[in-house]
């Protein structure tokens, strides 16, 4: 039986273990924002093509947070729908700017489709404007899913699945759907033409480091020979 979580030494710190879940890395997931994506409200939402955006992001720190408001007032009024109220409330729901703020059942960073400056995030439309990858301009958390880095308490172990419903807390079973709850019968995201470990090489690399990266790569595609060859 081949294994479904994989572990990799850390060449970045030592003493650290990263636990893949080779399973997902393996699979044809892809996005589909725009494809059918239902969206993480309770009733279906494709309409809306809100995507994960319903809510407002959660910011990782204190720079990410910087970094987003000084990112957020260079965006071209015609490319941010929600720039007057950016502009006049700033971009945060709280004081701590640990989240973004929500408007029109929405966070403040997307566009809706009837927006004539593109639909979708302000801050990904932005990235791409300024040839740039969206990695770097969007919060962590949202260019890193459906990829989740769970981390032990002692730092010794850091576990890499994809997001699932009893993360998103007390709303997560009442959603409509998860993406990566699919399977074979009802396959939604899982129709990629490459496997996550390729289709999502950039988020990887920025999320593990480069030389990371490659080992994880390696040990997912000897899992998958070796699969093939029992």
């Amino acid at each position: 039986m081949v294994e479904q979580f994989l572990e990799v030494d850390d060449p970045y710190q030592s003493g650290r273990r990263w636990r893949i879940d080779a399973e997902f890395l393996s699979s044809n997931w892809s996005c589909v924002w725009g494809r059918g994506c239902q969206g993480i409200l309770d009733d279906p939402a494709e309409e809306l093509q809100q995507g994960c955006c319903s809510h407002g992001a959660e910011v990782l720190d204190q720079d990410e947070a910087m970094t987003i408001a000084a990112l957020a007032a260079s965006l071209d009024p015609a490319r941010f729908e929600n720039h007057a109220t950016a502009s006049s409330d700033g971009i945060f729901s709280n004081e701590a700017k640990t989240h973004t703020r929500v408007v029109n059942d929405a966070c403040i960073f997307f566009n809706r489709p009837e927006f004539a400056g593109g639909v979708g995030c302000a801050l990904h439309i932005g990235a791409l404007d300024n040839d740039e990858p969206p990695t770097d301009w969007k919060p962590s958390i949202c260019w890193q899913a459906p990829l989740k880095a769970d981390h032990a308490a002692d730092g010794t172990l850091v576990t890499l699945r994809p997001w699932t419903r009893r993360d998103w807390g007390p709303g997560g079973e009442t959603m409509a759907w998860m993406c990566t709850d699919c399977n074979d019968d009802n396959p939604a995201a899982f129709v990629g033409e490459e496997p996550v470990v390729v289709s999502l090489k950039h988020e990887l690399s920025e999320l593990l480091g480069p030389e990371l990266y490659e080992a994880v790569a390696n040990a997912v595609n000897q899992r998958e020979s070796d699969q093939r060859d029992s």
